[in-house]
């Protein structure tokens, strides 16, 4: 490597190119879902009753978006990709779990996408957890009980509550280290001096419940438990640094050389090093499977979305597939792109099974430009696992150095993140070098800055379809411009800071709030109107 320290970043590929979920959006749903979780298990009893309070984009788009369903889902403890999600409420009625709804609106101050749980079980036990969903489906838990915390999973998580008396934390750290477990860092957050105290051990390896037991003995801990944070290092290895760990486009580049491998295999050597060889490829096998699907189903039995705004415009585009439209424009390949690209979204607009690559937001893209363009190929199984573990890799270094979430940078995070991705895929089964991938990726990046986040009604279904669509363009083009020569002038690292940064300058009613853009055009509102979903 370069000698640039690394982070020991281990977010699988599996929620880059995943979670696979049911529901519209990554963050909205399947974030929201695993926030309500992973609080429910902060809980030894079965949840009774929940209050949801929720903050700035998730406040003004819950119902157009299934956060509600996800949540609910996801304090009786169902997963992503649970079709079940979509009934939710009715289930949670047959099993007597109480939950209600406030909108609390917008704070500034708080992530874009902010839950506040309220639960109490069926023991009389209650608890308070603020959760925060980053986009891809991943989460942060921000707030437990009234106390500021910091959990987002990096290393599996030991919670203690317990009483801020002496000897309490030497206490804690002497039965861990008694019991072998090694600790990566440790946190101590108070309410106040001699009151409640939570420490939060972050461990190198899985979480092991024998431990748990000898915890809540000790005289002064209240409460212990392992936070599962699904999709993090929380569930993989231990925290170690090795050539196929890394941060940014320089280290991926630097792994590529030393080790003389594709961006891909570099990336599938990381995954089988974290999670074993054997797991790592049935998943990427499953999201093939599932993107085989999701990209086919839709063209030939279409299905109307949940607002009903979308529903066989895929179809309509893949029969111009083989005609003289297509050949003066687009081309087979492209076109075929474009129509599975478009398939995606109306499998997660009417609540189906999709991989959210790297957001359900722009989940057509990846799928639809490397199934389209291997099909023209004849490639194999083997080498499009290659091209999606390629498209992984560049989506990790995203989410690491910025961020593909539309809440916090637009559209532009989700789909042009997406257009990145793919770019590199096409430019890796195209023959090119992990120069010339990279180099694909920051133009297609380049040419979606500013892309703004603008669902009419709050749902993923216009104008998200058809952004879809551009940014199989955009990958298109950029994969091209790259493999006849064409140099990004601006470095891939140094794109996505400045992605992150038009992001972060976008005004917030241009991030997925359903308050700016084409979503407040007469003809959307009087849609919207009509449509009546979000009450």
């Amino acid at each position: 490597m370069a000698g640039k320290p690394q982070t020991l970043a281990t977010t699988s590929a599996f929620e880059i190119l995943g979670p696979i979920m049911v529901g519209p959006s990554s963050s909205h749903t399947a974030g929201a879902l695993r926030c309500a979780s992973v609080a429910a298990s902060l809980l030894e009893g079965t949840i009774a009753s929940v209050r949801f309070t929720l903050w700035n984009s998730f406040a003004h788009t819950y119902r157009g978006h299934g956060t509600d369903r996800a949540l609910v889902a996801g304090i009786m403890g169902f997963d992503t990709d649970d079709e079940r999600i979509r009934d939710s409420f009715a289930i949670a009625q047959e099993r007597g779990l109480t939950f209600t709804f406030d909108v609390a609106g917008d704070d500034g101050t708080l992530h874009p996408n902010t839950v506040d749980i309220d639960m109490t079980d069926d023991t009389g036990a209650t608890a308070a957890v603020r959760g925060e969903s980053l986009g891809g489906g991943r989460i942060r838990i921000s707030r437990i009980n009234g106390v500021g915390v910091d959990i987002s999973g990096m290393y599996s998580t030991l919670f203690v509550a317990h009483r801020d008396a002496p000897g309490a934390l030497a206490a804690l750290t002497s039965l861990l280290a008694a019991e072998q477990v090694n600790i990566a860092f440790c946190r101590t957050y108070r309410t106040e001096a001699g009151g409640q105290a939570y420490s939060v051990f972050e461990t190198d390896g899985a979480a092991c419940d024998d431990v748990l037991p000898h915890v809540r003995a000790l005289d002064a801990v209240d409460y212990a438990t392992f936070i599962e944070v699904p999709g993090s290092a929380s569930t993989l290895a231990p925290g170690v640094s090795t050539p196929e760990l890394f941060d940014d486009g320089e280290q991926l580049l630097d792994a590529c050389e030393s080790l003389g491998l594709t961006i891909g295999a570099v990336m599938a050597v990381r995954e089988a090093n974290l999670i074993g060889e054997e797991r790592c490829v049935a998943s990427m096998a499953r999201v093939l499977e599932v993107m085989r699907d999701e990209t086919t189903a839709p063209l030939s039995n279409p299905q109307r979305s949940l607002g009903g705004f979308i529903g066989g415009e895929a179809k309509l585009v893949n029969a111009t597939a083989d005609g003289p439209v297509s050949a003066a424009l687009l081309g087979s390949v492209q076109t075929a792109a474009v129509a599975r690209a478009m398939a995606v979204l109306e499998r997660s607009a009417s609540m189906g099974v999709i991989v959210a690559a790297p957001t359900a937001g722009s989940a057509g893209v990846v799928p639809g430009c490397v199934l389209a363009l291997a099909d023209h190929l004849g490639l194999d199984d083997h080498q499009i696992m290659d091209a999606l573990f390629c498209a992984a890799a560049v989506g990790l270094n995203l989410s690491t150095s910025a961020c593909v979430a539309g809440a916090e940078g637009g559209c532009q995070a989700e789909v042009g993140s997406a257009a990145a991705m793919a770019a590199a895929a096409l430019v890796q089964m195209l023959g090119g070098s992990p120069a010339c991938s990279l180099d694909a990726a920051s133009i297609a990046l380049s040419n979606l800055l500013g892309l703004v986040c603008d669902p009419v009604g709050g749902l993923v279904e216009v104008p998200c379809q058809n952004r879809n669509a551009i940014g199989v363009a955009a990958a298109f083009s950029a994969a091209q411009l790259a493999l006849a020569g064409v140099r990004s002038f601006v470095p891939f690292d140094e794109m996505a800071k400045v992605m992150l940064a038009v992001g972060h300058a976008l005004p917030a009613s241009l991030r997925e709030t359903a308050k700016g853009g084409i979503a407040v055009a007469p003809s959307a509102r009087e849609a919207c109107r009509r449509c009546g979903i979000c009450g």
